[in-house]
């Protein structure tokens, strides 16, 4: 049985006001002297430790102060503002079909500069053709059985990829070896797709890299992800997609991004692997 909306924020309630009693018990105060230090009623203090009223962004900041620990005012507040509703599942965002899906991401992708994308299993939807978005879209609907919209899906993605040629944005792909060459359509198809990777690659403001399979790793491959303007990640897993916005969070992520793009061939090694790839097609 799904959890509900309500019950979801509650608990992410529960989980910061349990954080910051800590913070207070780590500093050595009471419930009394925090909302002295703060300059406010000890009542308060109780409901936001017990999760009765949810603290604002100066309320954070003011409990963090008093407990000598500011730096970890960031963190919370982003917390606090992201709560449980950052962890969707894909059943919920997918039920009405997967157009609206494609549609939803738009304004972000305009208001965003600089993406970084890590992928371990398929051809990011940035570098996808319409034929492969095609097949690995209806094995998605199909899998779990949302409406077949998938034509509209399509033609939604083909639009919001066109941020891939605007001239004033980044884009940093790291790519595992193994997305070119797991089969999800067509051998005509895939070769098309990674035709489409090598002409990507002339953009002067894409970079695409690749973790071949040869070689010792300093680093495992990971779920998909993607960091926006360094200020968001996008986690995804088989159940759902999260939206990451707690500065050690995206940090933790950028590291994670630097890590494998260092374990990853670029240029002219890159181009062979795909072109390596292309040869197996047939």
């Amino acid at each position: 049985m799904p959890v509900h909306p309500s019950s979801r924020v509650q608990k992410a309630r529960e989980a910061l006001a349990g954080h910051l009693r800590e913070i207070r018990q780590d500093a050595g105060i009471s419930g009394r002297e925090l909302a002295i230090r703060c300059r406010w009623s000890e009542s308060k203090s109780s409901r936001i430790e017990n999760a009765k009223t949810p603290p604002s962004d100066a309320d954070i900041r003011a409990w963090c102060r008093a407990c000598a620990v500011e730096d970890q005012a960031p963190d919370l507040i982003a917390a606090n503002r992201q709560s449980t509703e950052a962890h969707v599942e894909w059943k919920r965002l997918q039920r009405t079909g997967l157009r609206r899906l494609q549609e939803s991401t738009g304004d972000l992708y305009q208001r965003t500069t600089t993406f970084r994308v890590y992928v371990s299993d398929v051809i990011p939807g940035f570098l996808q053709t319409a034929g492969y978005a095609s097949a690995l879209l209806s094995s998605i609907a199909d899998f779990r059985g949302t409406p077949d919209d998938v034509s509209e899906a399509v033609a939604a993605r083909m639009r919001r990829n066109e941020v891939l040629n605007n001239g004033g944005r980044r884009f940093s792909f790291v790519l595992e070896e193994s997305v070119l060459r797991y089969r999800l359509c067509t051998a005509e198809t895939m070769a098309a797709q990674l035709g489409h990777l090598l002409g990507v690659m002339e953009l002067q403001n894409v970079a695409i890299g690749i973790v071949p399979f040869s070689g010792q790793r300093a680093v495992w491959p990971m779920p998909t992800f993607t960091i926006f303007n360094g200020k968001r990640v996008h986690a995804d897993t088989l159940d759902a997609a999260s939206t990451l916005t707690q500065p050690s969070q995206v940090e933790l992520y950028a590291r994670a991004f630097e890590r494998l793009s260092q374990q990853a061939v670029w240029g002219a090694a890159a181009r062979s692997l795909i072109a390596d790839a292309v040869t197996t097609l047939r």
